[in-house]
């Protein structure tokens, strides 16, 4: 009898596409690029796609189109596909894998405004569908403004580009910000519902196509061992941390207006709670995981009196490790009267049974001590102990920290005897990391979402639901801030300003030091 997997079945990804151990592979299909000579296609779009075919991942026929202003030819597309892969790209180079690539190249000259360009445009993916046998399969990537979602999304309704046939599909991937409020992200959500129905539309969250974030779930529902005190049981708090040591360097102009906390918690901060608090779904698949999301979102927010629960800053001059760096205020492009904050922290809370009472606190910042992002469980002290005071004076409360970037990885801080002859107990970590236990790379984010979306694997992308309850739980505090003056100053390189700390000072509690 033959085993229903041998060797040679793992090592040929077509033989059995339903086997999960297996790479998936997308079919027929091709992406055309708004935007694509922007800054985030050429760091991240671009080398993610040159990976994923590298990888195999991508059909033979898969076919890349851009679309701008610019007067390019296809080799003038394919030079600057090139260079973004030759400094971004995290698999080698292959001129095999560039050949196959770049012969399915093309570039669209054009402006939004214009239906002759949108004409064009249809007849190149025409054209592709016939001599690249793609299908009819597109998926159209919003690398632009959100200003310029409703003309792009126009144009594509109205030249018949938005609407497949013959059991083709058309799909919409749409970066953040996903407004500014809950009143723009409803009409936003509106416009794109208008041509894409929601099935068909992606909403990019990077964070959510990290690795660690995805073990979340692995950890939490594959495992019996954590599952039984994930509750307010056991747990005393929550901390999600995501923290840049850089500033705002030329993005100053962007930046004014969003702030941290449009920039960060609305979406990544507050996504990674949902994962953390949500239930266990039914079934791993997108629309049970969704569910289970939207629970807790429904369930969450904010904390009052938003003076005692929520802080906010502006980071002033400084020194990052050796270097002295400027304030905020003297950075190039950016309004020294501006209150736009580059720290923000709020407190959330949970109105399930299993949350009551445990307070999520999450903070982002700009100019923070180091690079990091964690979601940190803190554990409450055990009701009784049968040692002195002074054999447990160097003993914390206990946490499960989920390393999301650098180093990822999951911590787990205990109490462990000192080794000598006197009962002394202190702290000790148990630290497992994916750089020393799996030998192949991480794909990055944008490669696993992509090609998500090429799948119509819709479980890593928020839902206009979620997006729209995300900024409930938001919008109070924002307008709280609007209408209290400025944020506090932090010397940059620290963590923070000092009304951070007494957030959770007034409750015996102190922030994490990653």
């Amino acid at each position: 009898m033959t085993a229903p997997h041998s060797p040679a079945d793992w090592t040929n990804p077509l033989r059995n596409p339903h086997d999960t151990r297996l790479p998936r592979i997308a079919g027929a299909s091709g992406m055309v690029i708004f935007g694509v000579t922007g800054d985030l296609s050429r760091r991240k779009l671009l080398p993610a796609v040159y990976d994923l075919a590298n990888r195999g991942l991508l059909p033979a026929g898969f076919t890349l189109v851009g679309f701008g202003r610019r007067e390019w030819s296809k080799q003038d597309f394919e030079d600057h596909v090139r260079a973004a892969v030759l400094d971004g790209a995290r698999t080698p180079w292959d001129d095999n894998v560039w050949e196959r690539l770049s012969a399915g190249m093309h570039f669209v000259t054009g402006t939004f405004d214009d239906d002759a360009s949108f004409d064009r445009l249809a007849d190149t993916l025409a054209e592709m569908d016939r001599t690249r046998g793609t299908g009819g399969n597109w998926a159209f990537y919003l690398s632009v403004p959100p200003g310029s979602f409703a003309d792009v999304c126009a144009q594509l309704d109205r030249s018949g580009l938005a609407a497949g046939s013959d059991g083709s599909w058309r799909r919409v991937i749409v970066e953040k910000p996903f407004g500014h409020d809950l009143a723009s992200a409803r009409e936003l959500n509106r416009t794109i519902n208008s041509v894409f129905p929601e099935e068909s539309v992606f909403r990019i969250d990077h964070y959510l196509g990290k690795e660690t974030v995805q073990n979340i779930l692995a950890l939490r529902f594959a495992n019996q061992l954590f599952e039984p005190f994930w509750d307010a049981r056991y747990i005393d708090h929550v901390q999600i941390t995501m923290a840049e040591d850089i500033g705002l360097g030329g993005r100053a102009g962007y930046y004014d207006g969003i702030g941290a906390a449009r920039d960060v918690i609305q979406n990544h901060l507050i996504q990674l709670a949902a994962l953390v608090a949500m239930e266990e779904p039914v079934a791993f698949d997108p629309a049970q995981l969704r569910a289970e999301k939207i629970k807790v979102l429904r369930a969450a927010a904010p904390v009052e009196p938003f003076d005692e629960t929520t802080a906010r800053g502006q980071y002033g001059p400084g020194w990052q490790g050796s270097e002295k760096v400027p304030g905020l205020r003297e950075e190039e492009g950016f309004d020294p009267e501006s209150t736009t904050e580059t720290f923000a922290a709020l407190t959330v809370e949970i109105g399930s049974r299993r949350w009551a009472g445990v307070p999520f606190y999450l903070r982002t910042g700009k100019r923070l001590g180091r690079r990091v992002t964690e979601i940190a469980l803190v554990f409450k002290m055990p009701p009784h102990q049968p040692f002195r005071d002074e054999q447990t004076a160097a003993l914390g409360p206990n946490a499960v920290v989920i390393r999301v970037q650098p180093d990822e990885g999951v911590l787990m801080r205990f109490g462990s005897k000192v080794p000598g002859s006197s009962m002394e107990v202190r702290d000790v970590n148990m630290d497992f990391s994916y750089s020393e236990n799996f030998t192949s790379d991480s794909p990055e984010a944008y490669e696993r979402l992509i090609l998500d979306v090429l799948l119509g694997e819709a479980s890593l992308f928020p839902t206009n639901t979620e997006v729209e309850l995300s900024w409930k739980i938001l919008d109070p505090v924002l307008e709280y801030w609007a209408a209290h003056g400025r944020p506090d100053t932090y010397p940059a390189g620290t963590w923070g300003p000092a009304s951070a700390e007494r957030m959770l000072a007034r409750h015996g509690r102190t922030w994490r030091r990653p």
